[in-house]
């Protein structure tokens, strides 16, 4: 793997760390301004919606550029951001800079995707984007868990300079490592937005807002799930949170390697696992080491998916991949809120906190049959243009017979 790919990953372990860090320090940063808790949590909603809607505009703004210049534009912004996050005098302030940070990420991943998969030769493209997601599965694992313990011993400011350093590095691994790769001759924003005609761009998105909500179903309630209904102490999930980052980083490079070989399988196993295990949580909630167990699971194959869509993507959208690429980091962030929407519904209608691992396996067991109809699709569309060819030849070839009968009379 070329090192340019580290140099991805270095940005996007910075962009996980900042995404993820803040629900820790939620309660710190609202007794600093002054606000409620849940009005500190529009910190965490602006960022989200910054990556819906940033991915597209981003990725479309940067049409006229160079990947490799606007990777670099797009750290640029991710550290302001992040700064102005860190001396924001005013919670409004502070929230403006979580929303700038957060329009690089989807386009980040999204061009950043199209750069690693160019790197690399065509039966290791899955592998080359696994890799660089492997930042944001390990800021789950490191960045978050020591981000918070800075915050929370040397206050909140410090652990987003520190994240705005994170993004300093990244900006200088790409601008040393990664190869100038001019955008492809000829192609245009009406050719990026022609990929979105394309059924098996849409049905790859849409198995990307289920699949991965399924897995924030879950994940979003594990708080209150682990200690009401396993058991465990308050101080005990945040080292469940890092089972489940283990298991992303697991799940992450297992998806990458086999998606190279068989991406479909690989989609057909995940999610299929994945509705199973969700499925099962109801169950195994109530058991510490079986909860533990679980977690690390739903980590797993929850980002085993990940590599295998993102390339789908990049497949069926050729010739023109960019904002198609940038647009499913938006329905990652999509199927996130979706999914938490969902899951509080049912807490709230008093079906209990094992109530969203319901929710979340129906989501992927509905990732899965799009899996499946796309895949039967592809099939038909490969076999009509088969028999095309087919018909053509015999054409052909009876055409040629009547002419060598010609020239034999």
């Amino acid at each position: 793997m070329p090192l340019a790919l580290l140099a991805l990953a270095i940005g996007a372990f910075g962009i996980g760390t900042t995404e993820f860090v803040i629900m820790g320090l939620l309660p710190e940063v609202a007794g600093d301004f002054g606000v409620s808790i849940p009005t500190a949590g529009f910190l965490v909603t602006g960022y989200a919606l910054g990556v819906m809607f940033g991915a597209p505009l981003m990725t479309v703004l940067g049409t006229r550029v160079s990947r490799k210049r606007m990777l670099m534009l797009l750290m640029g912004l991710f550290i302001v951001g992040n700064l102005v996050s860190a001396v924001a005098p005013t919670f409004s302030v502070m929230l403006v800079g979580r929303v700038v940070a957060s329009l690089a990420h989807g386009a980040f991943f999204g061009i950043g995707s199209v750069v690693a998969a160019d790197l690399v030769a065509p039966d290791k493209k899955a592998g080359a984007i696994a890799m660089m997601f492997t930042g944001l599965t390990v800021a789950n694992v490191v960045g978050v868990p020591l981000g918070t313990l800075i915050g929370q011993s040397a206050g909140w400011r410090v652990t987003f300079t520190a994240v705005a350093a994170l993004g300093v590095l990244g900006l200088a691994g790409i601008a040393k490592l990664v190869p100038d790769m001019p955008k492809a001759e000829g192609v245009r924003l009406r050719h990026e937005l022609a990929a979105f005609k394309n059924v098996q761009v849409l049905l790859a998105m849409a198995m990307t807002v289920l699949g991965f909500g399924g897995v924030f179903a879950a994940i979003t309630y594990i708080a209150p799930m682990m200690t009401h209904v396993a058991g465990y102490a308050d101080g005990s999930v945040t080292w469940l949170l890092v089972l489940f980052g283990l298991g992303m980083v697991g799940g992450n490079l297992v998806g990458g390697r086999f998606a190279d070989r068989a991406l479909m399988p690989m989609l057909y196993v995940s999610l299929g696992a994945l509705a199973v295990v969700l499925a099962l949580f109801t169950l195994t909630a109530h058991n510490k080491i079986a909860a533990a167990v679980t977690i690390t699971l739903i980590g797993a194959l929850g980002f085993a998916t990940v590599a295998p869509l993102q390339k789908r993507v990049l497949d069926q959208a050729h010739g023109a991949p960019t904002l198609a690429s940038a647009v499913n980091i938006g329905a990652f962030n999509l199927g996130n809120a979706l999914s938490a929407w969902l899951g509080g519904v049912v807490i709230a209608a008093g079906l209990g906190y094992t109530a969203p691992n319901w929710v979340g396996a129906v989501l992927a067991a509905a990732a899965l049959l799009l899996a499946v109809l796309s895949a039967a699709l592809e099939r038909r569309a490969g076999s009509t243009g088969h028999a095309a060819d087919t018909v053509v030849a015999d054409a052909g070839q009876s055409l040629s017979a009547q002419q060598r009968a010609v020239v034999h009379n």
